[in-house]
Parts: structure tokens; sequence; C-alpha cells
């Protein structure tokens, strides 16, 4: 085994084993996670890879200042031509033990509750875990995650709610969804833990961490090590973690492949990269997935600066917009040749249990969301609350077999002229526009402040994606000067100021925990990006210190 130095190594946060246990609900504390030995392998990865972690970062920006100059076009690289031009390389010869059938996805953080309603939910095949968008990185969310994970791969997982509501595993495990987990991007750092006097990456920590402490039991219990890779802007980023995959395995003596993979295809410089991605992974690919949310984020931020490509009030944005069609009929194609899953997105809606006739029309949205991903040619879909897993599985089954790899749609492949085509008929950006982005901006990000990053918002389920459109729409409208097309009104910053503030009053007003909620603050971060006077890459990187533990750091080397 590789000699590793904890020396200028330092933990922010107290895990003395002397301490109350970290989790009222578990026996597992946090020395059981963080265990020297879990930091020695978190610390070389973090040594091995972060420099270069740091450079691909920087070259995101190059790519910004190429489209900012109005000369360069997306466009496919000519340096990778050869990777998509070769027919003869696939994925995995075989698909993963539990991964074969993925037609229904749920997705949600690893609080302890929702991790076993989830679990336990009717119909679901896997279960998307998530330390990324749905999940407000708190050092106690972050580590509940992990201790809440741990206890439920060794079924020893409950919970018990002060009204006395008990939750535990219907099963054991093995007959279970399959867990897969979302650490965080490539963007994000974890502040609790230093490395050489920098905060240690989260995207190592979150899967340094959890393939640590369960690749070895997962493997007992018949499934594997498996993630899903979120944000990626180029396919070196993917590389990247192909890398770090292989140092894993061969560090915990588990064989090369085993590790797998589905990429969140949600940034518009993946999507022409799509095949250069399933390459850089190949035995550890499961395939690609269509983070429609993030993906409207993404093109919005990188084409913020060029006119033409203006995109209209959010709900007008739909996946028939050209742009949305063509990336997905570029992914499930792209896959399906590849011999890996292409996998569907959100059905973010939640039950309207006060209305039966809006419910009904919220399902059937769901229902045809769901129609088109199947005929389109998608394996399975992802849903956020288990009560649409039976309508997402009602549609689903209809594929016959367990996926439809095989499937391999007969259409000319979207161009990259098509992948960049943000024009929408009838576009229109509206007052109402301007205030549901303010008023859905406003309340992730306070509840985000507050240490929840999954938030029920006009009977969805929300995550920092969303948050992030209302952002870059606020942010664009303003910079272009448009016209409201309900007023004739120029979309300006006292504009967005002015509304901004009355919608912080109306919604402190109102707000379920009184004059502890963080609507000031929220504003306070939130006023400059929708005025133009900044514009930060990532909300969640933008607030993050605000939700930073401040403890006197301990010398790991000492312990």
């Amino acid at each position: 085994m590789v000699k590793i130095s904890l020396d200028n190594v330092k933990l922010m946060v107290d895990t003395n084993e002397n301490k109350p246990r970290f989790s009222p609900y578990s026996n597992t504390k946090v020395n059981d996670i963080l265990s020297i030995e879990c930091l020695k392998f978190i610390v070389l990865l973090h040594r091995t890879f972060n420099a270069r972690r740091k450079l691909l970062l920087s070259n995101r920006q190059i790519l910004q200042k190429k489209l900012d100059s109005g000369v360069y076009q997306m466009d496919f690289l000519e340096e990778t031509e050869y990777i998509r031009n070769d027919p003869n390389w696939t994925g995995p010869t075989s698909i993963a033990p539990g991964l074969i059938d993925r037609s229904v996805e749920i997705t949600g953080p690893p609080l302890r509750n929702m991790l076993i309603n989830a679990l336990n939910a009717e119909y679901v095949n896997t279960y998307m875990c998530d330390f990324e968008d749905s999940l407000s990185p708190t050092w106690e969310n972050i580590i509940y995650g992990q201790v809440n994970l741990f206890d439920a791969i060794r079924n020893s997982i409950d919970f018990k709610t002060v009204n006395g509501k008990q939750y535990a595993l219907k099963d054991d495990i093995r007959n279970l969804p399959t867990l897969i987990i979302r650490p965080r991007g490539w963007h994000m750092v974890e502040k609790h833990l230093y490395i050489d006097d920098e905060p240690i990456s989260a995207s190592i920590f979150d899967f340094g961490v959890f393939f640590f402490n369960n690749a070895h039991k997962l493997l007992e219990i018949g499934k594997g090590p498996y993630f899903y890779l979120p944000k990626m802007e180029h396919h070196l980023e993917a590389k990247l973690w192909n890398d770090i995959f292989n140092v894993a395995q061969d560090y915990l003596n588990i064989p090369r492949g085993t590790i797998r993979a589905t990429v969140l295809i949600e940034t518009l410089p993946a999507a022409f990269q799509m095949e250069e991605i399933i390459y850089q992974l190949r035995n550890h690919s499961s395939g690609l997935n269509c983070g429609r949310w993030d993906y409207i984020f993404s093109t919005i931020k990188r084409l913020r600066n060029l006119p033409q490509h203006i995109l209209p009030d959010r709900d007008q944005v739909t996946m028939t917009s050209p742009f949305m069609d063509a990336y997905v009929k570029r992914l499930i194609n792209t896959c399906h040749r590849r011999g890996v899953h292409a996998m569907g997105g959100m059905a973010a809606q939640i039950p309207i249990k006060n209305d039966v006739k809006a419910n009904e029309l919220a399902m059937q949205k769901v229902r045809n969301d769901k129609i088109r991903e199947l005929t389109n040619g998608h394996d399975g879909s992802w849903v956020a609350h288990p009560a649409l897993a039976p309508i997402c599985h009602e549609i689903f089954v209809n594929m016959g077999t367990p996926n439809q790899i095989h499937y391999i749609p007969d259409v000319q492949l979207p161009t990259a002229k098509d992948l960049t085509n943000t024009n929408i008929v009838n576009a229109a950006v509206t007052t109402h526009g301007i205030r549901q982005n303010l008023d859905i901006g406003l309340q992730y990000m306070e509840a985000w402040l507050r240490g929840s990053g999954c938030v029920p918002i006009n009977s969805l389920m929300e995550d920092a994606a969303t948050a992030e459109v209302s952002r870059c729409q606020l942010h664009q409208w303003v910079k272009h000067s448009v016209v409201l097309s309900d007023t004739g009104e120029t979309v300006t910053p006292d504009l967005t100021a002015r509304i901004l503030k009355e919608q912080v009053q109306a919604l402190s007003a109102k707000s379920p925990v009184g004059n502890q909620n963080k609507y000031e603050l929220a504003a306070k971060y939130f006023l400059p990006e929708i005025t133009g006077e900044s514009f930060s890459e990532f909300l969640t990187t933008l607030l993050y210190d605000e939700i930073v533990t401040q403890q006197s750091p301990i010398d790991l080397s000492k312990l």
C-alpha cells in the first residue's frame, strides 16, 4: 500500500470519538466514516488530481471568451473526429449488476427519511442519491448523507420523527432499488477539509468517502459502486474521472471497470462531445442522461452575451424547443450506437393534495412527458416523488425489454447549428416571467441558505438548476434591454431591483420561519446577478461561504 502523509492536512470540524454520536438516529459515528485510512485515501486522490481539476476549470473560461467574441461558433472538436468516426468502439461489454433495468429512476438528497422512502418506493429500479443540486452542502448534510448511505447499505437504517412516525426499509437492501451516487461537480470545494493550504475538491471528497467505505460491501451484496457525474463541459473532465476511478480501484484491490458512471449531459459544451465523453470512460460508462434544467441554464450562461440567443419566459422553453429536441435526439442515438443507456429527464411534479383537477392535469403532463421520452428512445427516466413512479413505470413497461439500447433511432444526427438553435415560435418575455424567476430564485436561495437544497415550490420539487435558470434569464434580459411583450417596458436594472424588493417583502411576510428567514441575505447575493453588475459561474459557489462551519482546525498529522 502507498504510504501517505497527513502533514499539512487540516479538518475544520471536530469529529472526536468522545463527543456524542453525530447522528441521533445512527450508531455510526463520524470517525467511522472519516477514519484515518479513509482520509489518507482522499488525500492521495486530491494531491494526485487537483491540479488537473483546476486547469480544466480554467479552460472553461477560455471557451467563454471565444464565445463572447461573437466570432467563434460552437462546433464538434476537430481533434477528436477520429473517435466519432470509428464505429468499432463501445462502452462495457456487459451491463453491471443492478443497472440493466433503469426504466424508473427516483432522485433525491441523502436525508435519512427521504433515502428510506426512495428505496421503499414501488416500481423504482434505481435511486440517484444526490450530494449535488438537491442538497445544500452544509457539513451536517454532507456527513449525515454519508452516514445514512453507510447504514442503508448495511440494512441498519431507520428513522423516527418527533411525532412518532417510523421509517424503515421494507426489505433487504439487495432487493431494493440500486443506489447511484451523485457527487458534487468539479467546480465545488469542501471547505471543511484543507490539504496543503487549499480546500479539497468536493467531487473527490464525496466520491472518495463513499467509495472507500462502501465499495467492497456493495460488491458483497451483488451491486457495485455506481455514480452520476454532473456538470462536465469537456471530455478531458471525463478522462479525469476515469483516471481517478482507476487509481481508486487499484488502491482497494478492486478490478478496473467495476465502477460505473452515468454522465449528465447538462452543459452546452458537453452536448458537442457526447461520444468523446463515453469514449473517455469506456469500461466505466453506464450511459448519458438528459439533465434538462441544467442544460437550459448552461445554454443561457454560455451564450448570455450574444443577443441572438435570448430565451423567452421559462414556461416557453420546453423539451420540444429546437435546441432541446436536438440535444435529446443526438444523445439517444449516440448512447445506443455505443451500447450504453440513454436516460431521460426529471419529472419534478409533486402531488397536489388539495386540488383534484390541478393534480390530474399535473399527472397528465408527467405522463405525456414520459411518452415522448419512450417514443424518442430513452431507456428510462427520472421522477422526483414516489407518487410519480407508477406513471413512469406504466409508460416504460411498453419497451417490452429492460431497456432499448438495441434501438438506434433512424434519424439524421442533429448538427452543431441544430444544437444552438434557440429560436422559439411566439417567444415572449413578460412581467410575469420576471416575477416568476425572482420568486423561484429567491425561494430556492433562501431555503438553501437555511440548509435545504430540495425545495417544493409551486407543486414542483426544485433544485439548484431552476434557481440558476432564474438568475441567468434575468441577467440576460437586463444585459440586452429586452422589451416586455405585455407592457412594452424595457427590462432595466432598476426594474429588476424594484420587483426583487417587492418579492422579498412579500415572501418574508409569509415565511413559515418568521423573522428567522434569510430572504434579505438571498437578495443581497441575487441583486448584482440580476442587474448586470456581476455574473457568477454558479450560485452554489457564490453562496457557499455562508453555510461553512467555522471551527478551529485539527491537524490530522497529530492523530
